[in-house]
């Protein structure tokens, strides 16, 4: 065979080959049906890599402890309140008869008695006594408010018996140099000549006046006035001083690390000699209420860049049982950053670094403002949106989800002011001060933290009606009155405050 016919008979047999028909396939069962696989479950992302997050529960009412009361032979009423966590002391001294005591045309008056208290004492100077306090480590505040005036101890537990002896001496002996006397007189008088230029502080006295009038004794700031410090005598502050500083009429508020035997062994012995002067005491002034009316009122600021924009109204004395109620309920108004007077006027409008509302705590009636410092140029807008805010919330009341921030805030504020023994006498020595009992902290937290929805929207439903409010604008007259005029408040008053 050539190789020709073998290739040929290679082809021919490979071609037979392939149109061969393939073979069935074999006769096999059907497969079952089977669904197609299901794809693998794929994990829900937890949005935390902890999962999910607890919801906290709901935090109690905080209630702080009430002071034990105990009453000395000489007269003096002592609070108590134990606090051994910490080896510090803190003792104020508190008399009713602050700035609400001050004679007519003699405004400041209880406020340089008590910033006198520490200027010289027992025999010591104004330095000896302040180099001596600070050897100790001691801090000592004196001061006074419109209802009373106060002398306040803090120090370590360690030094509390030696810087209970000056400290008695600030109370109970102070000196009224005339050397004194003068220098603190001056010191004072330039700073209200200052505070002419500070359109806060011109507010915060336009305010005084408009809400309580010019011879209420609320009716002036607690600092006095120019014309009242001119006025002042040495023989004032001592004839002041004797009628306030009395052991019958004093509290003594005590908190931190003493218990009672260290009370009667080292603390009362302190001011065994406290025995104060002879003579006509001072009598209570009476606190008369001021009906509210509606009064545009402008201090005139000539040039001034900003104005400073207030609604008055009168608040609520201390004692009644709306009180903590409505000062929760302002919380949400303009108590806080993220009131609603400061997100409407400085985040939506831009026209503030920020605004807010606040509520007296006093004896007598009390006072609301809500306020804010804006452009002069915005004046006007400022006015609007103050008068709209206010009425929406008096009308509506805070939303749930407001109430409980208000609940939370009130909360968090009360434990902060009895952390430490320092702010926690304070708080006590307004209680005293304004003639509350020990316990009305208590009493007032849990009202305060118990008032519903309904009851915040009640007062503020009652107690923050704009149409009842004074307007009171510090700023540039000129350029204030084109702005207010057109939005129809009433006519205008110019006030001028020292």
């Amino acid at each position: 065979m050539s190789l020709r016919f073998g290739a040929v008979a290679t082809v021919l047999v490979l071609s037979l080959a392939a149109c061969e028909p393939m073979a069935p396939p074999s006769a096999k069962a059907p497969l079952p049906f089977a669904p197609p696989p299901k794809p693998a479950p794929t994990a829900v992302a937890s949005p935390d890599v902890l999962g999910e997050r607890p919801v906290p529960e709901r935090p109690p009412a905080y209630v702080p402890p009430a002071p034990v009361v105990v009453t000395t032979k000489s007269g003096l009423t002592v609070w108590l309140l134990e606090r051994h966590t910490l080896p510090i002391v803190s003792v104020s001294v508190v008399v009713p008869g602050g700035a609400s005591v001050d004679p007519p045309g003699k405004e400041g008056l209880a406020s340089l008695v008590a910033n006198l208290l520490d200027e010289g004492a027992g025999g010591k100077g104004a330095l000896e006594l302040a180099r001596t306090f600070e050897a100790l480590g001691a801090q000592v505040k004196t001061g006074a408010v419109a209802d009373y005036s106060f002398a306040q101890l803090t120090v370590l537990r360690r030094n509390l018996g030696a810087a209970l002896v000056p400290f008695s001496d600030v109370v109970a002996r102070p000196s009224f140099t005339a050397a004194d006397f003068t220098r603190v007189k001056e010191l004072w008088a330039n700073d209200l000549r200052a505070r002419k230029n500070d359109p806060g502080e011109v507010a915060r006295v336009a305010g005084l006046r408009v809400r309580y009038g010019a011879d209420h004794p609320y009716g002036h700031p607690t600092d006095g006035t120019p014309r009242g410090a001119a006025a002042i005598a040495l023989n004032d502050v001592r004839d002041l001083y004797g009628k306030t500083f009395r052991p019958e009429r004093t509290t003594l508020v005590v908190v931190g690390d003493v218990d009672r035997k260290a009370l009667e062994d080292e603390l009362l012995p302190a001011f065994g000699s406290y025995v104060g002067a002879r003579g006509a005491t001072l009598a209570a002034p009476a606190l008369p209420e001021v009906a509210p009316r509606r009064r545009v009122v402008v201090v005139d600021r000539p040039d001034a860049p900003q104005s400073v924009v207030s609604l008055v109204l009168p608040g609520l004395a201390a004692q009644l049982p709306d009180a903590p109620v409505l000062s929760r309920a302002n919380v949400a108004l303009g108590g806080s950053f993220t009131s609603r007077l400061n997100q409407d006027l400085r985040e939506e409008r831009g026209i503030t670094y920020g605004a807010s509302s606040r509520l007296s705590f006093a004896r007598g009636p009390g006072m609301f403002v809500a306020q804010a410092s804006v452009e002069t140029s915005k004046t006007g807008e400022a006015t609007k949106a103050l008068l709209a805010d206010v009425a929406a919330y008096a009308t509506d009341g805070p939303t749930s989800e407001e109430a409980e921030k208000t609940r939370l805030v009130g909360r968090a504020e009360l434990v902060e002011g009895y952390e430490g023994v320092a702010s926690a006498a304070a708080r006590l020595a307004r209680m005293a001060g304004i003639g509350e009992a020990p316990d009305y902290e208590a009493r007032a937290a849990k009202l305060r933290d118990g008032a519903t929805v309904e009851a915040l929207k009640k007062v503020a439903r009652e107690h923050l009606d704009p149409a009842r409010a004074a307007i009171v604008i510090v700023g540039p007259k000129d350029k204030v009155l084109p702005q207010i005029e057109p939005l129809g408040l009433g006519p205008v008053e110019v006030l001028v405050v020292e």
